[in-house]
């Protein structure tokens, strides 16, 4: 695992935004960014998931954060502008992304993959993932700290047979990150990394392999040191860079 203690008040005053903060990784994530003093705007689709998470970063009295009904696998180019404006308008800037959402889709041999099943995935895992960053960027080149944290896979790192579409989207997620913190090197206060979170006790975990005992794998909670070392102020100046949680 990865060897990271945080301090209690390492995010304070920090808004962060991440994705599918409805459940799994994203929920554990945005739960551990407020226990550190952030500011957490929950994005997802399912807005009952939102409000359970809303209701127990409250519950336990940190920073009130913010539920962001939005779907990303229909979301048009004009709504992205919006909730970058409506951030801008009630936040004035933006510390923190995690991309966490995304999808499996079949895991099959990419001989029998439908393009419709492969664009799917492409255009939740990739092409919101892009447009979230792209709109976001200039918020996020607001604060004087800023971390944009990818989340990849270690199929997007080595392909391995029948990950079809979603091992191909985590290719191209580390492409982004690479990319996108090559250009903000020594030349914005932001930084871009990536996060293998390996194999952790998420419905999407079991969807992928059925036929595991969960209990052999952590808990998202027990991976969150990486999580929190590459959203506060201590790896400033760490960028580029592919992590493994565990």
């Amino acid at each position: 695992m990865f060897d990271y203690s945080a301090r209690p008040d390492l995010l304070k005053d920090r808004v962060i935004l991440v994705t599918g903060a409805g459940r799994g990784i994203g929920a554990a994530a945005a739960k551990t960014y407020a226990a550190h003093g952030a500011t957490v705007l929950l994005l997802g689709k399912t807005e009952a998931n939102l409000s359970q998470v809303y209701d127990e970063i409250e519950a336990a009295g940190h920073p009130q954060p913010a539920v962001i009904p939005f779907n990303l696998e229909t979301a048009l180019p004009h709504q992205y502008d919006e909730l970058a404006a409506m951030i801008e308008t009630e936040f004035g800037h933006l510390d923190g992304l995690l991309h966490n959402a995304s999808i499996i889709g079949p895991r099959t041999p990419l001989e029998q993959l439908s393009g419709e099943n492969f664009m799917r995935v492409m255009h939740i895992n990739v092409n919101a993932m892009f447009m979230l960053t792209s709109t976001l960027l200039p918020l996020l080149k607001l604060s004087q700290d800023a971390s944009v944290i990818f989340t990849s896979s270690s199929v997007g790192r080595k392909g391995r047979a029948y990950w079809g579409a979603y091992g191909v989207s985590k290719f191209a997620t580390e492409g982004l990150m690479q990319t996108l913190a090559d250009e903000l090197d020594n030349v914005a206060p932001v930084r871009a990394n990536s996060i293998n979170p390996g194999a952790t006790r998420t419905s999407m975990r079991a969807q992928a392999y059925p036929g595991e005992n969960p209990e052999n794998n952590p808990t998202p909670q027990q991976i969150m040191p990486v999580y929190l070392y590459l959203m506060g102020p201590d790896s400033s100046g760490v960028n580029g860079q592919a992590f493994d949680a565990q």
